[in-house]
């Protein structure tokens, strides 16, 4: 089959969050290549005009999509693969509609709570509910752990606090930022692939100082030597007495995957309390597959390998259900 691995065009001065692109697209075009496939590579930017003369030209069968953003912003994530549809090519993972209303983590949660699904309660200048408390900043439209430092976390006990902390940080968190009740308690996440929900993973915070927030920040992901690179680790060993959480975790994955009609693969973020009760953190529709990050893990353990992900990931095109 004739593939086109389509990632986003990065700038001269990209961080190693938007660089991290190209060893996905590195490791997935090697995995086509050793499937049989005729495998080419195409960065698209802001320029969906030269994008949309580019496909037409080239007429892959099928694109798999590794686009995590477009000109920097995550806010237009949805933007390729809307392209994708409008050209009728089909391609790898979640619908544009999916990964747009996944994208957006206010509507994100607004759905999650009419779902009934848990999740965390959240406060924005003119929306959600502000409860006194402990909070974390986060950016509405961008992932990754973008602009998420240790500051992140903070305790105010009004709304104003609120407003002036997301208007000052409202530009390193990609120009729209939200807080979220903070979760004391432990981190994890599921992977979906094709709709098989794999054994969850935890994120420890190893030695972590008293007055470090254990958040999976920017710096846990994305900075070499860092104590927070060095000491937030997995694991995807349980005690026993986890078995409940881990079919809880289970459970409102596959809820979550059908909440937002999911497709080919998808990672879903939890914090659970000290009473071990889960909540829905956010669903990552287009999450990292790069051969050293958390989905790759989930592939090894569940027995899978990464070429047989790959082949699941462009089969399931197929047979899916038609997009939206």
């Amino acid at each position: 089959m004739k593939i086109l691995v389509v990632h986003q065009a990065l700038a001269d001065d990209a961080g190693p969050d938007e660089a991290d692109v190209l060893v996905q697209v590195e490791a997935v075009s090697q995995a086509l290549v050793r499937l049989g496939h005729e495998t080419s590579v195409l960065p698209v930017s802001m320029d969906l005009e030269t994008g949309r003369r580019e496909l037409k030209q080239r007429a892959p069968e099928l694109i798999f999509n590794l686009v995590e953003s477009l000109g920097g912003s995550g806010r237009l994530i949805h933007f390729a693969p809307t392209l994708f549809d409008v050209l009728g090519i089909p391609y790898t993972g979640c619908s544009s509609a999916s990964i747009y209303e996944t994208s957006n983590k206010i509507l994100a949660k607004e759905r999650l709570e009419t779902a009934g699904l848990p999740t965390p309660g959240w406060y924005a200048p003119g929306s959600g509910r502000f409860e006194p408390g402990a909070y974390i900043i986060k950016s509405v439209v961008e992932h990754a752990s973008i602009g998420l430092l240790d500051d992140a976390v903070v305790n105010v006990s009004a709304p104003t606090e609120l407003d002036e902390l997301l208007e000052a940080r409202r530009d390193r968190l990609g120009g729209f930022a939200f807080a979220e009740r903070y979760i004391e308690g432990r981190e994890l996440n599921v992977a979906v692939l094709a709709g098989r929900v794999l054994r969850p993973d935890e994120i420890l915070f190893v030695d972590y100082p008293p007055e470090k927030p254990r958040i999976v920040g920017y710096e846990s992901k994305w900075t070499p030597g860092s104590l927070a690179y060095e000491r937030t680790v997995a694991r995807a060993e349980f005690p026993p007495e986890d078995g409940t959480l881990l079919d809880q975790l289970s459970s409102l994955a596959r809820s979550a995957w059908d909440l937002f009609r999911l497709s080919g693969f998808a990672r879903v973020d939890f914090r659970a309390d000290e009473l071990g009760r889960p909540f829905i953190l956010e669903v990552n529709a287009n999450p990292c597959i790069s051969p050293d990050a958390g989905f790759a893990r989930a592939l090894s353990r569940a027995g899978i390998s990464y070429d047989e992900a790959i082949r699941t990931l462009v089969d399931d095109v197929a047979v899916g259900a038609a997009r939206t």
